[in-house]
């Protein structure tokens, strides 16, 4: 059971009862009669071999509060699309999947391309702006709630409570980020725990009261996939191409949501998903690159918050850097003593060694070029240089067999 304080500029729900799964359903039933709900599950091929996809199906088959689900099919042939696709036969919510791989969605990036917009390398961020497209070309949601087809554990409940906030017609939020604990034998999230966090912390104390990063330290869990927004946000947030979506993301909606209309909600009592590699001999690989994508993609927000980063700022934070996240691990060894848990001081300080010279890489990348990867733009951009675009999406997904009508 969670306390009730209150940390941070950002509203927190805490989990205080076991808040039965049908109470969930039976509001958000009569919620979305008058603000439609919509699903986002951005998901590889590769994922629908697993067990989590497994859970995922059966518990989501039970939901009737949705408007539709948009399944986003990466690194799928069309035999792989043909087999995801039946996993979700006869769904009571219309569930629609978009293939991303599709030769006909793959002439539409190039026609962006053509125009000077492109929508960023294959992977997560792509594949989520595409179903955020597709969802405003219907018109016929006023939210979406998004995770990832990887957990494990997976509960519909988890699904009730980040929609929850957004779909209340008394509550002011636009914006609801999802955080849990991420705990077995040991603590998981090294990235969050021990980069993350003693990063952002570090560069307070270069920026002393930056309403960015204060309001990006009072997340949780910053790096949770899960969230639900207002369709409008989908319609105005821009989304990084790379390892940075979730700190990107968050930095667009406190660039275009008030922090009075934000808020996180504590999803379940533990999550569990599939562990990326630290990846310490190849820093374009594993925990190690996204350490670095999050790290350009902070500086390029600060950046354009006025923050003016020069060599001998990145090498004070590097070292800063090291000695908040030394500090953090000894926070974790004592809290990992008293719960019982295993807790390998030499891996956590192993990692902090990897991220550390990942920070530097992406340190040394910013000052070559302080713009990076550019932002996928976002759908009012798209609209104004090519306004059948939302015609060409839907044509491009329906015309695939029909997958699934809704059930009276």
């Amino acid at each position: 059971m969670a306390d009730f304080y209150q940390t941070g500029v950002v509203t927190t729900l805490h989990r205080l009862t076991p808040n039965n799964v049908e109470r969930l359903d039976a509001d958000l039933e009569r919620f979305a009669r008058n603000k439609p709900i919509g699903l986002v599950l951005p998901a590889l091929y590769s994922e629908f071999e697993t067990l989590a996809m497994q859970r995922i199906v059966p518990e989501l088959r039970k939901v009737r509060y949705l408007q539709r689900i948009v399944v986003a099919l990466g690194r799928a042939d069309r035999a792989q699309f043909e087999k995801a696709r039946a996993y979700f036969k006869d769904f009571y919510t219309p569930v629609t999947m978009l293939w991303v791989d599709n030769p006909r969605i793959q002439g539409l990036l190039g026609v962006l391309e053509e125009r000077g917009l492109s929508a960023g390398p294959d992977g997560k961020g792509r594949s989520c702006w595409l179903a955020y497209g597709y969802m405003l070309a219907k018109h016929d949601c006023q939210m979406l709630a998004l995770h990832d087809c990887d957990i494990v554990n997976y509960d519909r409940q988890m699904l009730g409570r980040l929609c929850y906030a957004i779909a209340h017609p008394h509550l002011p939020f636009d914006f609801c980020k999802g955080y849990y604990a991420r705990v077995t034998d040991r603590m998981h999230g090294r990235v969050t725990r021990l980069f993350v966090t003693p990063l952002v912390r570090a560069l307070e104390g270069m920026a002393p009261g930056n309403p960015y990063l204060r309001f990006l330290d009072s997340f949780r869990y910053p790096l949770a996939g899960e969230f639900a927004m207002d369709i409008d946000l989908a319609r105005v947030n821009r989304i990084p191409a790379d390892w940075g979506l979730e700190v990107g993301v968050l930095a667009e909606v406190f660039r275009n949501c008030t922090v009075a209309r934000t808020c996180q909600v504590d999803l379940m009592d533990n999550y569990e998903h599939k562990h990326q590699t630290l990846s310490t001999d190849d820093p374009a690989k594993g925990l190690a690159r996204m350490a670095t994508d999050i790290s350009k993609s902070l500086f390029a927000t600060l950046a354009a918050e006025g923050l003016v980063f020069t060599a001998d700022h990145f090498r004070s934070l590097e070292v800063r850097y090291v000695r908040m996240a030394q500090d953090t691990i000894a926070r974790y060894y004592a809290d990992a003593m008293l719960n019982g848990l295993k807790f390998d001081r030499h891996a956590e300080e192993l990692a902090v060694t990897v991220f550390a010279r990942s920070l530097s890489a992406a340190a040394a990348e910013f000052v070559r070029d302080p713009r990076g990867l550019p932002l996928i733009p976002n759908w009012n951009r798209v609209l104004a240089a090519v306004p059948e675009f939302f015609d060409l999406l839907q044509d491009a997904v329906e015309r695939e067999p029909r997958l699934a009508t809704s059930v009276a």
